[in-house]
C-alpha cells in the first residue's frame, strides 16, 4: 500500500471572520449548544482582532472579528459576509505537511511557526484552497492549553445545552464554473486524496437547474470534501447564487454528524434554527425507495428530515436555511447508519426546496 505523505487525524477546527464576533458566539451557543471555551483578544494580548472558540464533542468552531476597518478580516467580511476563513486540519507534523504540500504545488499561506505559552507548545502552517479559504495544519502533541497559545479558557454564564452534534461530517466547497475539475485535482495531487464519487447534473438537477458535484477524501476517509460547480440550466442554480452574494469561490455547507438526529432537529428548531422545507409528498413514497428504517416515519416527518439509502445502509439528513442574511453558508445534520453516501435519493427535493427559497429572494 502507497504510504499516505499527509495523515489526518481529523477535522481540528474551523474559524470563521464574522461581522459580530461576540454575537454570533452566543447565536451558536443558544442555538446549535456549542460550549465556550476559550478566548483571544486585547484581554489576552491578541491586538487588532476577538476570537471566540466553541466545542460540542469533537467540534470546534473558532468565530473572529476584527478591531479596526482596514484589516484582511475585515476586508474578508466586507466581501464575503460573514463565511469560514479556515478548515483546519489536525496533523501530527505541520512543519512535513507544509512541505509535502507546497513541494506539489500548494500555494502557501503561512510558513511553519512554532507557538507557545505555559501550557506547551504548538506548531502550525499553512496552504491556500478554493477562493481565500485556508487550510491549516495545525501540530498539538505538546500542547495541555484549551485551544492555542494567545487563548485563554473562558467559560460563558449562559447555561449550555449540548444537542447531540458528535463531530464534522463533511465541508462542501463551491467553486466557479469550469473550476471543479481542478480543485478535485488540487485535492488529489497536492494533498493525496481520493476521489470519492461524481455526481453530473442528471443526478442533481430540477426543471430550472442543476449542478455537478465530486467528493474528495483523505486516506482514512476522516476528511471527506465536496466540490460543487453550476451546471447549465434554465435559471439561475443555487450555486451561483452562492457565488453572487460570497464574492468568490468559498465554504457553502458544513455538515455536523449526530446518533439521534430526531432529537438534534427537534432542539435546533425550539431554539430557533430554521430549516429548508421539503413537501410532505416525499413521504408518500420514500419507504419504498429506501426499505426499511429503525425510526418512526412520522416522528421525522414532523421534523421534515430526509432518508436516503445506498449498499451500507441509510442516512438521516436536512439541512438549516443560511445562518447569516446574504445566502451563503448553511449547516447540514446528518445521521448515518451504515451509509457511506451524501443522499443523491434527496437532491432533487432539496433543490426543489432551495429554489423555492430562491424565488423569494428574486434569485432565481
Amino acid at each position: 500500500m502507497e504510504q499516505d505523505f499527509l495523515p489526518i487525524n481529523g477535522t481540528d477546527h474551523i474559524e470563521f471572520y464574522v461581522g459580530n464576533a461576540k454575537q454570533a458566539a452566543l447565536y451558536y451557543q443558544h442555538c446549535f449548544g456549542y460550549e465556550l471555551i476559550a478566548y483571544a483578544g486585547p484581554e489576552t494580548g491578541v491586538k487588532g482582532k476577538a476570537s471566540y472558540v466553541l466545542k460540542q464533542d469533537k467540534i470546534r468552531l473558532v468565530l473572529t472579528s476584527s478591531l479596526s476597518p482596514d484589516s484582511a478580516i475585515s476586508e474578508h467580511v466586507k466581501k464575503h459576509g460573514d463565511g469560514v476563513k479556515v478548515l483546519a486540519l489536525w496533523v501530527d507534523d505541520a512543519t512535513k505537511s507544509f512541505k509535502e504540500t507546497t513541494v506539489r504545488g500548494a500555494e502557501p499561506a503561512m510558513e511553519p511557526q512554532t507557538i507557545k505559552d505555559e501550557h506547551g507548545e504548538v506548531v502550525m502552517s499553512a496552504i491556500k484552497t478554493y477562493g481565500e479559504t485556508w487550510h491549516t495544519f495545525v501540530e498539538r502533541k505538546n500542547y495541555k492549553g484549551a485551544f492555542l497559545p494567545g487563548y485563554k479558557a473562558v467559560k460563558s454564564s449562559l447555561k449550555v445545552e449540548p444537542i447531540g452534534l458528535k463531530y464534522v461530517d463533511h465541508c462542501v466547497g463551491n467553486v466557479e464554473l469550469g473550476q471543479m475539475n481542478k480543485w478535485v485535482n488540487f485535492y488529489e495531487e497536492v494533498m493525496g486524496f481520493k476521489l470519492l464519487i461524481t455526481f453530473d447534473d442528471k443526478d442533481i438537477s430540477t426543471e430550472y437547474s442543476a449542478l455537478m458535484s465530486k467528493v474528495v477524501s483523505n486516506g482514512n476517509g476522516y476528511i471527506k470534501f465536496p466540490i460543487n460547480e453550476p451546471a447549465e440550466g434554465k435559471k439561475k442554480s443555487q450555486i451561483e447564487e452562492y457565488l453572487d452574494f460570497y464574492h468568490s469561490a468559498g465554504v457553502q455547507h458544513i455538515a455536523i454528524a449526530t446518533d439521534d438526529i430526531i432529537h438534534t432537529v427537534s432542539e435546533l428548531r425550539r431554539r430557533g434554527v430554521e430549516f429548508l422545507y421539503v413537501p410532505e409528498t416525499y413521504y408518500d413514497d420514500v419507504l419504498d425507495r429506501v426499505g426499511e428504517i429503525n425510526e418512526d416515519l412520522e416522528a421525522l416527518k414532523e421534523q421534515n428530515i430526509l432518508i436516503d439509502r445506498d449498499e451500507e445502509g441509510y442516512l438521516l439528513q436536512i439541512f438549516t436555511k443560511p445562518v447569516q442574511d446574504r445566502p451563503t453558508l448553511f449547516f447540514e445534520i446528518i445521521e448515518r447508519n451504515g451509509a457511506k453516501s451524501f443522499g443523491k435519493g434527496n437532491f432533487k427535493a432539496l433543490f426543489e426546496s432551495i429554489e423555492r427559497e430562491q424565488e423569494l429572494r428574486g434569485n432565481l
